[in-house]
């Protein structure tokens, strides 16, 4: 008998009623992770992360002497498992459990684990660590004993062939808030940390490709969009300075700019999901994809969102209409992304404030202001944990992520090169964004 066969039989023998999480964690997570791939060895219960216990932790042993088992650190996958009575399917249960996978995944004993399982044998999610991005894997699957063998096949699939890459789509449905100046020296600074990135401008207007002054090869963004035949790999290049490769660009080209709407729909296949298909072939060959598109919630945006893991939104705190369109983004747009995607994502990351003076503390609780009236106002969306993170119950810190207004990072643009390699002090504030959001160190 195989283990995902075995998994279904203890799974109809169980209650779909069963209210004692430790039935589930024995007759179905542990079956669960056996089919998998991990043995006994290689599972612990109970595992310490660092900020609690997870009740399951895997890894594979690399030597027969010293399995999981018996050495419990450096998992590499973990589980919470709940009792079939409490609703994973959606609500303030399930919200619960996605905060308490994330915090075990980024506990200090949980630096090497890459996968997280939420499951209470109802329902089932996969969720990936990618640095100090957690990030939906896979959709909040239904479990039943017709499905459990193909949903098995899905997570070990996907848990056995890990893409490198995390996409990230920087966006806010207001103008002025930095975004390319952001991807810019967001991508030089994951270069000075050895990371590999790619960047797509996907905005027809191409600021972005103009500030680096790359150019379009013979084969071009919006042929490769229109024929799906066409090698992505022709239409990379690589961004240089004084010599030295710093990351890859996927420039804009002019004929990107006569795609409006209606001629996208008519000559790109596949329409909005044509981008997140077309990066596929690179997301094994680099650490970072960042992707540049317009305001606009148009054809270019809703591509670049569509094709994201996450998104990254930069707003102004004098600026309040970026305040109100950044909640427009997280209630409405990617919403109904992660509906036409149905994979669980793209996942929103709290905002930031972008070209704060350092005389703006008095707009700053204006914006602050302005923000607790979109938390109260929206009933759909816990609005809270996307403009203040760091609150809490008993520590109500609403501190947000700033990058100061610094003349070097608008003059850059002119010097055709991102700004953190024309000030230290720009590139301190980036690689506090990079720490912030992204890389784990």
């Amino acid at each position: 008998m195989t283990a995902a066969r075995y998994l279904r039989e203890k799974l109809e023998r169980m209650s779909p009623t069963e209210r004692v999480e430790r039935v589930v964690v024995q007759h179905f997570a542990s079956p669960l992770l056996q089919a998998l791939g991990f043995d006994d060895s290689e599972i612990r219960e109970e595992f310490e992360t660092g900020c609690g216990q997870v009740d399951l932790a895997a890894r594979k042993n690399g030597d027969p002497e010293d399995t999981f088992f018996r050495s419990p650190k450096n998992p590499y996958l973990l589980l919470e498992a709940k009792s079939r009575a409490v609703n994973l399917r959606e609500g303030s249960c399930y919200r619960d459990v996605v905060c308490q996978i994330e915090s075990y995944l980024l506990a200090k004993n949980c630096k090497s684990a890459k996968w997280g399982i939420i499951t209470n044998a109802n329902n089932i999610q996969l969720w990936r660590k990618h640095g100090k991005v957690v990030h939906p894997a896979t959709a909040n699957l239904d479990i039943s004993s017709d499905n459990i063998e193909s949903i098995v096949r899905n997570l070990r699939d996907k848990i056995e062939n890990y893409e490198r890459a995390l996409t990230v789509c920087v966006y806010n449905n207001k103008g002025g808030v930095g975004k390319t100046t952001t991807i810019i020296n967001l991508a030089a600074t994951l270069a000075t940390k050895k990371k590999k990135v790619l960047v797509v401008d996907f905005d027809s207007q191409g600021d972005l490709t103009r500030s680096l002054e790359a150019t379009p090869g013979k084969i071009t963004l919006t042929q490769c969009l229109k024929d799906p035949k066409i090698d992505v790999h022709a239409i990379v290049q690589t961004y240089k300075l004084k010599g030295f490769s710093i990351f890859d660009i996927i420039p804009r080209d002019p004929e990107l700019e006569t795609l409006t709407d209606s001629r996208a729909v008519a000559y790109i296949p596949k329409g909005t999901r044509r981008l997140r298909d077309l990066i596929a072939p690179l997301r094994n060959e680099y650490d970072y994809i960042l992707i540049d598109c317009p305001t606009q919630w148009l054809y270019f945006s809703q591509s670049g969102v569509f094709a994201a893991d996450v998104i990254l939104i930069p707003t102004r705190p004098d600026d309040l209409s970026s305040l109100n369109n950044a909640a427009r983004v997280i209630t409405s747009f990617v919403p109904e992304t992660a509906k036409s995607r149905q994979d669980g994502g793209p996942r929103t990351l709290p905002i930031f404030f972008n070209g704060v003076s350092s005389r703006s503390e008095y707009t700053i609780r204006l914006a602050h202001e302005e923000i607790q009236k979109l938390i109260n106002q929206e009933k759909s969306v816990d609005l809270l944990p996307y403009f203040w993170p760091h609150f809490k119950r008993g520590n109500e810190n609403k501190s947000i992520f700033r990058i100061p207004d610094y003349a070097v990072i608008s003059s850059a643009k002119f010097e055709r090169r991102p700004a953190v390699f024309s000030d230290r002090r720009v590139l301190e504030y980036y690689q506090s964004l990079a720490r912030e959001y992204f890389i784990d160190e």
